[in-house]
């Protein structure tokens, strides 16, 4: 036989989670525009109705117990849960048409979103939603339809589709170029090295692949994300190491020169990522058919 466990109202748990995050029952009743007597009524109505002491009155504070805290973690997420299902059911008119996904920041921002319009031209009313990961997910705790990875084809609870694989290259802006007189891999061993703080052996490995010595190949200043990298090689401080497809602009509008075409190959790749755990819509397998088909384009271009 099924247990009905009673649930508390959403007034009851957003006024607990004010009053433990001001621990005060007066600054929550402003923030909440309530009375203090409402909001310590709806306390006592969750307090009696999970028969457990969430806060302890002392004086003129009150101070969350070890209980409230433990279910304050959750409430927390259930808030947070609730307001992002809202505003994405609120965003898309409750249309079917939404795509919530999971992209690298940098390769949406320069990559992805670019190509978008193409996308949406093909799907009139769809809504696509963006939010960043680096890594990995439990696909049946986050709430995405597809993911865009870059790493091996393994991801627990998900099929990977290749994209495209991953070619860097040295670039610099024209003007450094030019004033350090670069022409061949060597003279890569007098100038700035810039380095992605996640990619350390970036340089190590592309003068070793060139066959070519370098006595500090780890030298130099070290960026965290593709794209202040970039612009600090555009802005003259030095060589980049860099990916062709994250630099796209930057090339095509004479920002950036490759300084010799002899590239290397990185051991990861990018995928578009379906989760296993959930019947994937129409709207995502066109996506990721999509997204497919414009890698393979871009793949081309990048060869001919």
């Amino acid at each position: 036989m099924l247990v009905m466990v009673p649930l508390p109202s959403i007034a009851c748990l957003e006024a607990f989670e004010c009053v433990a995050r001001h621990s005060s029952v007066s600054r929550a009743a402003a923030e909440l525009n309530l009375t203090q007597s409402a909001v310590s009524r709806q306390i006592h109505q969750l307090e009696d109705l999970l028969d457990v002491a969430l806060f302890e009155r002392v004086k003129q504070r009150v101070i969350i117990t070890d209980a409230g805290k433990l279910y304050l973690k959750d409430v927390n997420r259930v808030i947070i849960d609730l307001k992002d299902s809202t505003s994405r059911i609120m965003a898309c008119g409750g249309s079917a048409s939404l795509l919530n996904l999971a992209v690298l920041p940098t390769f949406g921002t320069r990559w992805l979103v670019p190509r978008l319009p193409d996308f949406l031209s093909k799907h009139a009313g769809a809504t696509v939603n963006f939010s960043a990961r680096s890594s990995p997910f439990d696909f049946s705790i986050e709430p995405f339809d597809a993911a865009i990875h870059y790493g091996s084809p393994i991801w627990p609870g998900a099929a990977t589709h290749h994209l495209m694989d991953e070619d860097t290259v040295p670039v610099c802006s024209p003007g450094y170029e030019k004033s350090e007189r670069i022409k061949k891999p060597s003279d890569l061993g007098r100038v700035v090295l810039l380095h992605q703080s996640t990619r350390t052996d970036a340089w190590a490995e592309w003068f070793a692949a060139m066959d070519t010595g370098h006595s500090h190949p780890l030298r130099g200043p070290r960026f965290e994300q593709f794209g202040m990298i970039a612009q600090a090689a555009v802005s003259g401080l030095g060589v980049a190491l860099l990916p062709k497809i994250l630099i796209e602009e930057e090339l095509a509008s004479g920002k950036l020169s490759v300084l010799f075409n002899q590239s290397i190959r990185s051991a990861s790749s990018y995928y578009v990522v379906l989760p296993e755990t959930k019947v994937a819509s129409p709207l995502t397998h066109a996506f990721a058919r999509w997204i497919i088909r414009e890698a393979k384009v871009g793949a081309s271009a990048s060869y001919s």
